[in-house]
């Protein structure tokens, strides 16, 4: 299995303060704040585990079905996946949304059950409850959760995993970028810590081959 082992506060700390813009022209901007950057681990390796695994943020928000979502005690004891991005992200976030579905689907149906996939909104101001609603089921799977609410909450929520985001702006031609890290976080159903990273160039074989021992709190 690919992997490597790092600690989260080198991440944190000494990672290139990077994002993602999932905008018209798919560039790259600095970001205020430590950022935990995977974009740039060696060619071949798709997990990175943590040997300093990140505490769950505290992220009290709104659900695709307009109910409040303690993701704490949501994802209590189940095998968890994190992701920040935005609906009318035009690249990195629907692609990564339909990969981790297209795993999804290759494990045991039990297992299905077990995986939680939430996505936190970057750009709450468009994603509201119901714009979550439409484009989940489309961009991944029903069974994912999406999540919104105001942006300092999400910043914050997003900074406790090292993960940097911007408020949305518009550019010269007046289009929407949102720009936030690019990075899923899998959460272990026995520690309910976040130990291992994943990079936007991670593909549907990658979840695949990782997604079992994920479930079973297991290093990948």
């Amino acid at each position: 299995m690919r992997y490597k082992t790092v600690t989260a506060a080198a991440l944190a700390v000494a990672a290139v303060l990077t994002l993602s813009a999932c905008g018209p022209d798919g560039g790259a901007d600095a970001a205020d704040g430590p950022v935990a950057d995977v974009s740039a681990q060696p060619k071949g390796k798709a997990a990175t585990v943590l040997d300093r695994p990140f505490e769950k943020p505290d992220l009290v928000l709104t659900d695709s079905k307009g109910k409040k979502y303690d993701f704490r005690e949501q994802t209590k004891g189940k095998p968890t996946l994190i992701y920040f991005g935005y609906t009318h992200c035009p690249d990195v976030c629907p692609l990564t949304m339909s990969n981790i579905a297209v795993a999804r689907k290759q494990l045991p149906e039990a297992d299905q059950d077990k995986l939680q996939v939430v996505f936190v909104t970057t750009d709450p101001e468009r994603d509201t409850s119901a714009e979550l609603a439409k484009w989940l089921p489309s961009a991944g799977d029903p069974s994912f959760v999406g999540l919104t609410g105001d942006f300092p909450t999400i910043q914050a929520g997003a900074r406790q995993l090292g993960i940097g985001i911007d408020p949305a702006t518009k550019d010269k031609n007046g289009k929407v970028v949102s720009m936030h890290g690019a990075q899923v976080v899998a959460f272990s159903p026995k520690t309910d810590q976040g130990y291992v990273l994943y990079g936007e160039d991670t593909t549907p074989d990658d979840y695949a081959k990782d997604l079992p021992k994920i479930i079973k709190g297991e290093n990948p």
